[in-house]
């Protein structure tokens, strides 16, 4: 999401992200945002720059993931003419063009370890050392940092600092998922719509339908992916009141198109489910399973019983039903979503398996 929008959404998530960022702004301790790409940190970054005493003075960004690292050093504290091949001139670096403003340092995970020594030093000390040069020079700034990596993970596996991370994380922000704010997908998507008109065009509109949809996809790309969608969409129906039959599905992401036939409309997945979730119950019942295939079928649980001391089939079937939703649930960190898509079933029907097994419903 580009810096020169605003925050939108009242979900319960956002409204407690804006008073974090409210109690936040205040102070100069530094920042951390974390969430998945896409969920728009940049622009939090800016909101909490912007109500900060620091909101007339620069906010400056950079990707610490995008720049290589032997330019990273260089990009951040500045270089002088000739310090190394291909510096013409002297630079002054990022955190020396936002003294008296904030950083943002985006992407602070995907940091060498290296130059996360040299960050820590300049966060400590206060001041920085251009390449080249002997001059210590003295900064003021406010450090908002960025990541969508798991930073405990990062500093299990020794690739992350930890006394850098608690420098950086005196006060958190957690950014939820798009589809765990689904509520606020009909505002941003009109939102979006409104910013990409094109001129002397009206934005475009979306149909009921076409927004259940939108509220029904689990967006992995977050508010980025919703952002590009309305946008090639505006471009390719300016103006127009969308519905599904009107929409070629390649131009939807590619999630999205499984449940668009191709005739535009829309499938209707959960009775294709039930229909064959009915006939797959109806052949796995006893009566219809020959002795050969309850034995394997028991074999695989690693049973080897007499006849007298195995368990029904269904009986069977539905403790292994219930292991392989609950393997399924801590792959996917609880969250039903996902858990459906590994498990290859309709989120509706997964529900009703979690509360029949009392899994967390």
């Amino acid at each position: 999401m580009d810096g020169n929008q605003s925050i939108v959404g009242n979900s319960p998530e956002t409204q407690k992200i804006r008073a974090l960022i409210n109690s936040f702004a205040p102070s100069n301790a530094s920042v951390m945002i974390t969430g998945e790409s896409g969920c728009g940190k940049e622009l939090y970054a800016r909101e909490i720059h912007d109500q900060s005493p620091r909101a007339n003075q620069p906010f400056v960004a950079i990707n610490c993931g995008a720049i290589p690292a032997e330019l990273l050093e260089s990009q951040l504290f500045g270089h002088k003419k000739g310090s190394f091949t291909g510096a013409v001139a002297d630079y002054k670096g990022k955190f020396q063009e936002a003294h008296k403003g904030s950083i943002f340092l985006d992407e602070i995970g995907d940091m060498p370890t290296d130059m996360q020594v040299k960050l820590l030093r300049v966060l400590q000390e206060r001041n920085i050392t251009p390449i080249g040069s002997n001059q210590l020079i003295d900064i003021d700034v406010r450090v908002i940092s960025a990541t969508h990596r798991d930073l405990q993970v990062e500093m299990e596996e020794k690739r992350f600092r930890e006394d850098l991370y608690f420098r950086l994380n005196i006060l958190p922000v957690h950014l939820p998922s798009l589809r765990e704010r689904a509520s606020e997908i009909p505002d941003l998507a009109r939102h979006f719509a409104t910013m990409f008109a094109p001129p002397m065009k009206v934005p475009i509109t979306l149909s009921t339908s076409l927004l259940q949809l939108f509220k029904s996809f689990d967006w992995p790309g977050n508010i980025r992916e919703l952002s590009n969608t309305v946008q090639r969409l505006s471009v390719l129906y300016a103006g127009q009141r969308l519905d599904l039959d009107g929409i070629d599905a390649s131009m939807l992401p590619s999630g999205m198109v499984n449940s668009v036939g191709d005739d535009g409309s829309q499938k209707d997945t959960e009775q294709q489910h039930d229909l064959i979730s009915k006939s797959t119950d109806d052949r796995l019942e006893p009566s219809n399973v020959d002795a050969e295939t309850e034995e394997l079928i028991l074999l695989a649980q690693g049973l080897d019983l007499t006849p007298d001391e195995r368990p029904s089939l269904k009986a069977s079937l539905s403790s292994l039903e219930q292991n392989l939703i609950k393997k399924a649930l801590d792959e996917a960190d609880g969250n039903v979503s996902r858990c459906a898509k590994l498990l290859k079933i309709q989120r509706t029907t997964l529900i009703e398996r979690i509360k029949k097994y009392e899994l967390g419903f």
